[in-house]
């Protein structure tokens, strides 16, 4: 990088922290969410300028934003809170994003002629929550916390599954992978990534629990979640899990090493001032990605695509999680899930910078790239808009802003379902 390049980028680096200051101020006068402004801007920008005014490349969104915001994220969750939740996360961020997979297909085979294989694809890029839209739009409307945790847990996890579906559709695509294949690659990267992510976490906690510089122990966090995500990434690995678990267990030890101390404020602090400009950045460069996608040529397509992904949605939330709730409520003589969590959680089911850095990721000769990216980009404009919109409305119009239906209700462990 040259003088001017160095200069140029300063610049950029400058204007961009204006300008995710001055959208946060005007949103807070207007009622309006963050993320929903971020992302109008960028479409705005990018069709003003004529063309997207930064490259967005998968690379900068998998490399350079997700690792810090799951890792800020996960760091940030309570573990007892969390492990009540478990149950009702790990069935959404498994069996529900190959099952949102599985239904995308279908309804897009039945209704546009796509191939299955390709509607696969589709199903993958859009199957996670995205862990940067979620977190953003529900730490800020007063909503129970075990009903976000639930909501912050599963969109973390299934971000990595996600990706890891992803991968095994390219490969039935580009070449011939069975079924049985595909689920013990499946099962094979979750558990390895989870090692990984145990492994460093423990490691890390180890030494921030030795020491009281607050300083070092930052330094040990930036390292661990970016390091984590690299070292799971190298050994073809997921990335995104090895880094979330690696954060729960080294926030565990921080909150357990450091309970009332300065040092743990100073590292929340600063983890989220780094979370709110990587948020920024990720919902900016939604919008350069997509304003530079001809959306209106496949609105037939992005129209089912939507359908299938509301659809999808309601059957992994009302059915699959609703009757593991009930089922889970019989046999502890607890309470179920209540409703307007359930519909909390099925239209909370935000897309965002994830599926489109998957979208972008598609190998220059795939199938039909062109269109599958334009259904993915339309999908995850719909969600950030519409839905990330109404979604305050929603948990306001149920009265969970103030704690919710059914104060000291608990997820369970075996769903996430029952109270104790």
């Amino acid at each position: 990088m040259n003088a001017e390049e160095t200069v140029a980028a300063i610049r950029l680096f400058v204007a961009f922290m204006a300008i995710a200051a001055v959208v946060g101020l005007l949103t807070r006068r207007l009622a309006l969410p963050y993320s929903v402004a971020l992302v109008t801007l960028g479409l705005a920008v990018s069709i003003l300028a004529g063309g997207p005014v930064v490259s967005v490349t998968p690379e900068l969104v998998l490399l350079v934003l997700l690792p810090g915001l799951v890792f800020e994220a996960a760091y940030r969750l309570d573990w007892h809170v969390l492990r009540r939740s478990f149950g009702g996360i790990a069935l959404l961020a498994a069996p529900g994003v190959i099952l949102t997979a599985l239904i995308v297909a279908a309804i897009l085979y039945v209704t546009t002629g796509l191939e299955p294989q390709l509607g696969f694809v589709v199903g993958a890029m859009v199957s996670a929550t995205d862990p940067v839209a979620v977190v953003a739009t529900f730490r800020s409307n007063g909503s129970p916390q075990r009903l976000e945790t639930l909501l912050e847990g599963e969109s973390l996890f299934n971000d990595g599954t996600a990706l890891v579906v992803f991968a095994i559709g390219l490969g039935a695509v580009q070449s011939q992978v069975t079924a049985i294949e595909g689920i013990v690659t499946f099962v094979v990267t979750i558990g390895i990534s989870t090692a990984i992510g145990l492994v460093a976490g423990w490691l890390a906690g180890r030494v921030i629990a030795a020491t009281d510089d607050h300083l070092l122990e930052l330094t040990i966090t930036v390292a661990l979640a970016y390091g984590t995500y690299l070292v799971a990434d190298a050994l073809g690995q997921s990335g995104v899990i090895a880094t979330v678990v690696a954060g729960v267990v080294v926030g565990s030890y921080e909150r357990a090493a450091h309970p009332v101390q300065a040092s743990q404020d100073a590292i929340d602090l600063v983890w989220e001032f780094i979370a709110f400009l990587l948020t920024a950045a990720a919902f900016m460069l939604i919008g350069f990605a997509i304003a530079d996608a001809p959306l209106v040529d496949s609105a037939a397509w992005i129209a089912w695509g939507i359908v299938a992904v509301l659809v999808a949605r309601a059957v992994v939330v009302y059915g699959l999680l609703g009757t593991a709730s009930v089922a889970a409520a019989g046999i502890r003589r607890g309470r179920a899930i209540p409703a307007p969590w359930l519909h909390v959680m099925f239209w909370g089911g935000l897309r965002g910078a994830v599926a489109v850095a998957m979208a972008l990721s598609l190998p220059l000769d795939f199938p039909q790239r062109a269109l599958l990216q334009q259904i993915t980009f339309g999908v995850v404009l719909f969600t950030l808009l519409a839905q990330g919109i109404s979604i305050d409305w929603l948990v306001s119009r149920l009265r969970l802003d103030t704690g919710g239906a059914e104060p000291g209700m608990e997820p369970s462990a075996g769903a996430g379902a029952t109270s104790r």
